[in-house]
C-alpha cells in the first residue's frame, strides 16, 4: 500500500486515507471517522468546532498533557477533576464536583484502554445540563462496554496512533462522530481551514492537520490486525490476573466483565508504603524486567504549566498516580514472557517483605 501511494503521486488525503477512515468507522460502529495528524490535533479540532473559547472543559487530572493542552490551544479553560479509585476515570461524583455554570464540555478519558461502567451515568449528567460529552479514546482502540465501541458514546471522540498504541500509523489520529455537521467542520479544519481540498476559500482558522497517505496505509494495515492484537493482550492480562490473585503487596485494577479492555496498559496498584521507583529499579536490576510508563506518574495539577488552574483537591488521583505500576503488555507477547514478569514481580515483593521483617 505504501508503494501504491508513492507510485500514484497522491501523498495526502487520497484513497488510502478514505479507506482507513471507512474501515475505522466500521470497526468502531460510528457513522464518521476523520483521519488527522495526531490524537492531539483530533482533540483540538473537536474543541474548536464546539467553540470552547473562554469556557470550561472538565478533564480528569490523571491524563496526558495533550488533553489539557488541546483545550488551551482551542481557547478553552481546562477544569481539572478527581477520579474513581476503581476505574481511574471520572465518576458521577467527581464530575458533579467539578461542574460550574461555565462548563461547556466534559472529556471522559479511557485510561489504559478501559471504558468505565459509569459512562452512561456520566452521559446522563451531561445531557441533563446541556453539556457536550467528548471521549479521549487515545488508549482505547477496539475497546467496548456492553457491546458499544469506544468512540461511540460522546458527540465526538479522539483516537491516537502514536507508535506505543495498540495500533499505530507511525503518527496520526482519528476523530469519530455521529454528527454530520461536526464531520463536515472537521474536514475543513484539518486542511488549513479550506472549504475544499482542491481549492476554495479559507473559512476557518484551521491548520496542517492532514494525515499523509503513507501513514494511512500503515494505519489501515495495523487496523486489520487490531482484533488479533487485542486477543493477545487479553490473554496476557488473564494470565496476570490469575497469577496476581492474592499476591501480597499489590492488586490489579479490576475490569468488569461488561467492559472489554484492549489492555493498552495493565494497571497494578501497589500497597501504600511501597516505593514505586525503588521497586522498578529492583525489578530491572534483579530480573531484567522493565515496566512500561505509568498512566500517569504525575497528575496535571502537579505539572508546572498547569499550576495556575483552579480546581478542587484531587486525593484519589494523587494516590493512584503515586502508587500504580503498569506491567509489560505487547501484542506479540508469549505466555512464557508473561509468566516471567509476574514471577519476577512476586520475587521482588517477597524479598522486600523479608527485608522489612528483618529490619523490625
Amino acid at each position: 500500500m505504501v508503494d501504491q501511494s508513492l507510485q500514484s503521486g497522491s501523498l495526502t488525503l487520497g484513497p488510502h486515507t478514505r479507506a482507513f477512515e471507512e474501515a475505522f468507522a466500521l470497526r468502531h460502529d460510528v457513522p464518521h471517522a476523520i483521519a488527522v495528524s495526531s490524537g492531539t490535533s483530533a482533540l483540538e479540532i473537536i474543541f474548536r468546532i464546539l467553540d470552547v473559547t473562554d469556557r470550561e472543559v472538565v478533564i480528569p487530572t490523571n491524563t496526558f498533557f495533550a488533553t489539557a493542552a488541546a483545550v488551551v490551544h482551542a481557547g478553552g479553560i481546562p477544569r481539572l477533576a478527581d477520579v474513581s479509585l476503581e476505574t481511574l476515570a471520572l465518576s458521577p461524583e467527581t464530575l458533579e464536583a467539578a461542574l460550574t455554570p461555565r462548563t461547556a464540555v466534559v472529556v471522559l478519558v479511557h485510561i489504559g484502554g478501559f471504558i468505565t461502567p459509569e459512562i452512561d451515568a456520566i452521559r446522563q449528567i451531561c445531557d441533563q445540563r446541556g453539556i457536550v460529552l467528548v471521549e479521549d479514546a487515545a488508549h482505547a482502540h477496539g475497546a467496548s462496554f456492553e457491546g458499544r465501541s469506544a468512540g461511540s458514546f460522546g458527540q465526538a471522540a479522539a483516537f491516537s496512533f502514536y507508535p506505543t498504541k495498540v495500533m499505530t500509523s507511525g503518527e496520526g489520529g482519528m476523530i469519530t462522530t455521529g454528527d454530520d455537521q461536526l464531520r463536515d467542520e472537521a474536514l475543513i479544519y484539518r486542511d488549513q481551514g479550506k472549504a475544499g481540498f482542491l481549492g476554495g476559500d479559507h473559512v476557518r482558522m484551521g491548520y496542517a492537520w492532514r494525515m499523509s497517505e503513507l501513514h494511512a496505509a500503515v494505519g489501515l494495515l495495523h487496523l486489520s490486525h487490531l482484533d488479533e492484537a487485542i486477543a493477545t493482550r487479553r490473554r496476557v492480562a488473564a494470565r496476570y490476573d490469575e497469577a496476581l490473585a492474592g499476591l501480597p503487596g499489590c492488586r490489579p485494577l479490576s475490569i468488569p466483565a461488561a467492559s472489554i479492555s484492549n489492555f493498552y496498559k495493565y494497571v497494578v496498584l501497589l500497597d501504600p508504603g511501597i516505593d514505586r521507583a525503588e521497586l522498578k529499579r529492583e525489578l530491572s536490576d534483579r530480573t531484567g524486567v522493565a515496566l512500561s510508563g505509568e498512566v500517569y506518574a504525575s497528575p496535571l495539577h502537579r505539572q508546572p504549566v498547569f499550576a495556575h488552574l483552579d480546581g478542587n483537591s484531587f486525593p484519589v488521583a494523587e494516590d493512584v498516580c503515586a502508587r500504580h505500576i503498569c506491567l509489560p503488555v505487547h501484542s506479540d507477547m508469549t505466555d512464557d514472557e508473561a509468566d516471567y514478569v509476574v514471577e519476577s514481580l512476586a520475587s521482588v515483593l517477597a524479598a522486600r517483605t523479608m527485608e522489612e521483617a528483618a529490619k523490625s
